[in-house]
């Protein structure tokens, strides 16, 4: 960086090159998909349109200025008018898309419920999502989750809008949450870095499509931003300061909206006794941290108390839902080899079990070696998902700005002198990397067993029928090759996904320890549709069971039908 000589005459130093780089980035990121965003604008609403082509137009002025301008002061006049510009498109984008999806349809009835006194958890409701024509959760035990599942705080802020415009009240709660979010970690962040806030929250449109479709846990980020911002300071001096209280607060809300900070309150917590510890003694650091914790709870609590009176046992399991409702598998993790690479597997509960037990150990490497990876406490726990049934990437891309928060304010020094457990060994790389193995072994093992377990059922298929529009009906044999009794539920997927469940025609319901039996399947509308190119198209039978958890598959012959081919469920 140019240094300026001093005196009243003296220059302003010149920006440095790698904000420059950031402004740039945050410049290229609006263009992703501005110009899909004009083209609905200009034909539908034409005055959005007109908005788009002036943002088009400021986004090549500041590419230009973020490369030419000579001081710094200029290129963070123009970070402001970068995040100016990206208010204006997700604001021009909510106006034009904010598509019901089973997030929003969910939080809008519930919020209904609210309104009007009634019990929100606990409660199913199949005829919003028919009314809407949005996606479900199907379970592994063949039937489909309609009922609320997420903590309270996102349908208690939508309730006042609600009541004056409806259902369109969830979206536009979140992605309003979303905007003031952004503004907040733009002004928390250091200066050079407040452009990367504009890109990671709304550039690249993936944030604002989460909004824009309702999902709470828009708000939980929000609320975390915060509290992960100079997270390590909170304590120091030996006492909670004001700040730090707010802190407190904003993590128990947010824990109150979403369950994804349940996930990363543990590494905090941790991390903060940690720093404390390091420079405090023991009893002052718990001290603090009792604090911390308790305003945090408090708050959750009190967030939850109307909800926990009216009926504690639907509240409790509503906010648990998502972690018991044992949901179709579903992401891009480790479930994969079993769900698109092998035939399946019947024993599918321990990639839940290692997701459960990465997440523990993972929390206990993190404490035993704060020192070295404190930096990354807003990434380690997402890496849990990857191992579960449900691994989908959305459910940690909606906390990347929580990275850039950590990135930018808590450095590794910080850590330098923070408290880690005296170990009965010396403290060496290979004596450290075995330790971190030990660890982490036992959520290996689980996954290992799940990924090479084989699936239950030796399914053969016997006849596909087929008309002008898709399948009909399949007609197999199942052979339960294991010594316990099965509930086989049927669905078929032509790619990630997967169908509804199919109807059993002829069939028995349950299967018992090495049986066997026939099964006449049709589709639940009737027809499972075909696009017109699909000779190379992979479509395949799924048969889930819930207890245990367990998948088969089986590929379906196409577009030859009636003819009798053998697709054995295994690994060989």
């Amino acid at each position: 960086m140019r240094r300026g000589t001093s005196g009243p005459g003296a220059s302003e130093p010149a920006p440095s090159q790698w904000h420059r780089g950031m402004t740039l980035l945050a410049v290229i990121s609006m263009f992703i998909g501005t110009r899909s965003l004009w083209t609905k604008a200009i034909v539908i609403h034409p005055v959005l349109g007109g908005v788009i082509s002036l943002c088009y137009a400021a986004i090549l002025i500041l590419g230009i200025s973020a490369l030419v301008v000579r001081r710094r002061k200029a290129l963070v006049r123009a970070d402001l008018a970068v995040l100016l510009v990206a208010l204006t498109l997700t604001t021009c984008r909510y106006i034009l898309d904010h598509g019901n999806g089973d997030e929003s349809v969910l939080a809008a009835q519930a919020t209904h419920e609210l309104l009007h006194g009634h019990l929100v958890y606990g409660q199913s409701w199949p005829w919003i999502f028919q009314q809407m024509h949005v996606g479900t959760t199907h379970t592994m035990a063949g039937g489909t989750d309609y009922s609320f599942g997420y903590p309270p705080l996102a349908i208690l802020l939508t309730a006042p809008v609600y009541a004056v415009i409806g259902t369109n009240a969830v979206t536009l709660v979140t992605t309003t949450a979303l905007l003031i979010g952004t503004v907040a970690l733009w002004a928390l962040l250091p200066t050079p870095w407040r452009s990367a806030a504009t890109m990671v929250c709304l550039g690249f449109q993936m944030l604002p499509s989460y909004a824009g479709l309702g999902y709470p846990a828009i708000i939980s980020l929000v609320l975390l931003i915060p509290v992960v911002v100079r997270w390590t300071g909170v304590g120091s001096g030996g006492r909670l300061s004001r700040p730090d209280i707010l802190r407190a607060v904003c993590l128990g809300a947010a824990c109150a909206a979403q369950q994804l900070p349940w996930f990363l309150a543990p590494f905090l917590v941790a991390g903060i006794y940690a720093v404390r510890r390091g420079e405090l003694p023991a009893r002052a650091a718990l001290v603090i941290l009792a604090r911390f914790t308790g305003i945090a709870v408090l708050t959750w609590f009190a967030i939850n108390a109307y909800f926990i009176v009216q009926s504690p046992r639907d509240w409790l399991s509503g906010i648990l839902l998502p972690l018991t409702q044992h949901a179709v598998l579903h992401g891009q993790g480790l479930m994969g080899i079993s769900y698109y690479f092998t035939e399946g597997s019947s024993r599918l509960d321990f990639y839940s079990y290692g997701s459960t037990l990465l997440a523990i150990g993972l929390l206990a490497v993190f404490v035993v070696f704060v020192r070295r990876l404190g930096p990354a406490a807003t990434v380690l726990p997402w890496c849990a998902f990857y191992l579960a049934t449900r691994s989908q990437d959305g459910y940690y891309l909606m906390m990347t700005p929580l990275w850039l928060a950590a990135a930018a304010t808590v450095p590794s020094s910080v850590f330098a002198s923070a408290w880690q457990p005296r170990l009965p060994f010396p403290r060496r790389r290979t004596v450290n990397a075995t330790l971190a193995t030990a660890m982490l072994a036992p959520a290996a093992v689980c996954s290992a067993v799940a990924a090479a377990s084989s699936p239950p059922l030796h399914l053969t298929i016997e006849r596909v029928q087929t008309n002008a529009q898709g399948i009909t009906s399949v007609t197999l044999e199942a052979a339960n090759t294991t010594g316990t009794t099965l509930t086989p539920n049927f669905a078929v997927s032509n790619g990630v996904g997967a169908t509804g469940y199919w109807i059993i025609r002829t069939g028995p319901t349950v299967l018992g320890p090495h049986h066997s039996a026939h099964y006449d399947l049709t589709p639940n509308s009737r027809v499972f549709k075909l696009p017109k190119s699909h000779a190379h198209l992979r479509i395949r039978l799924r048969v889930f069971t819930d207890a245990p958890m367990t998948v088969s598959s089986a590929d379906l012959p196409l577009p030859k039908t009636g003819a009798k081919t053998a697709a054995k469920t295994g690994l060989g």
